[in-house]
């Protein structure tokens, strides 16, 4: 009989959790292709559960998320907040049914059929459960049609542990993920590997991910105020903030596998600071290794001539 898994009280405005999940007979099979997928299915279900991912890190057969969930209590969406997060994972077919069913459904029954039709979506929301379920089976079917494999890829359920609001529980989690490759000896340092939270940030530049460290910062008692919008100057602040306290972190953890005494002076003395060139290397990474780069026109004719190799949002 599976335990219970435990969650925080409904009466919290949203909850932190380290999740973990790993490869059945945890095989070394996802490669750069699998992990670069992986990581924009969790953006998508991501964007339609509306959870946030503060930061993660996905290796070669395990992946690490600190997710932020906020309450079910008394959660509700308008009709047309939940098309918007709907467009994220579904097609445009079925966006055009879902919009159907929520305007053309008659209240007949007391608007039963409505009401229940949009509990179905609503319940998929705000849950920790609910997001990992798809986000797993999905990159499963995704995995095992590319592989010509059949049955599950992933060992048994996700463990999650519940991580205290609170100054040096929830940064010290963040550094614990973001240093795994680190730890691993992939890289010397996270901003190096793309498929972690701080690598993607400093890589991309994508925002989710720049307010997902923001929000690991802010834990610390630092008010940054970053949200979609905000200024190159502003990001380039929070980066330097996180880079602080991951490095800052590494030095006061006697658990420091791979983070050498050097960097963390190094990164300390600069306060966090990326110098010009570190920034170029970590831009041109994701420029090389991408799939094709110009102006709009070209990249639109290339997408459309390919259209069956991407998601609903490719």
């Amino acid at each position: 009989m599976r335990t219970a898994r435990i969650l925080a009280d409904q009466n919290q405005s949203s909850a932190v959790y380290h999740v973990i999940s790993r490869v059945v007979d945890r095989q070394f099979v996802l490669g750069d292709e699998e992990r670069e997928q992986f990581v924009r299915f969790m953006r998508m279900y991501a964007r339609f559960g509306g959870v946030e991912i503060l930061t993660f890190c996905v290796m070669s057969n395990h992946f690490h998320l600190l997710v932020e969930v906020p309450s079910s209590e008394g959660f509700t969406l308008s009709d047309e907040e939940i098309l918007e997060r709907c467009s994220h994972v579904y097609s445009e077919a079925a966006l055009r049914e879902i919009r159907w069913k929520l305007t053309e459904l008659c209240p007949s029954q007391g608007g039963q059929a409505l009401a229940e039709f949009r509990e179905s979506l609503l319940y998929r929301m705000n849950s920790l459960s609910e997001f990992m379920k798809t986000l797993k089976q999905r990159f499963t079917q995704w995995f095992n049609k590319k592989h010509g494999r059949r049955g599950t890829l992933w060992e048994d359920r996700f463990k999650s542990v519940l991580v205290e609001n609170s100054v040096g529980a929830i940064d010290a989690m963040a550094a614990y993920i973001d240093l795994n490759p680190v730890r691993a000896g992939m890289v010397e340092d996270p901003k190096d590997y793309r498929w972690c939270g701080y690598g993607e940030a400093v890589g991309s530049g994508c925002e989710e991910a720049v307010c997902g460290l923001a929000r690991v910062v802010e834990a610390r008692g630092t008010s940054l105020g970053v949200a979609g919008g905000s200024s190159k100057a502003e990001r380039k602040r929070v980066l330097a903030e996180y880079r602080v306290a991951l490095f800052g972190r590494a030095e006061r953890t006697s658990s420091r596998k791979g983070v050498t005494e050097a960097r963390v002076e190094e990164v300390l003395a600069a306060k966090g600071q990326l110098r010009r060139h570190e920034w170029l290397l970590c831009r041109v990474r994701y420029f090389s290794d991408g799939v094709v780069i110009g102006s709009r026109g070209f990249v639109e004719g290339f997408f459309e001539a390919r259209r069956e190799r991407f998601g609903p949002k490719r």
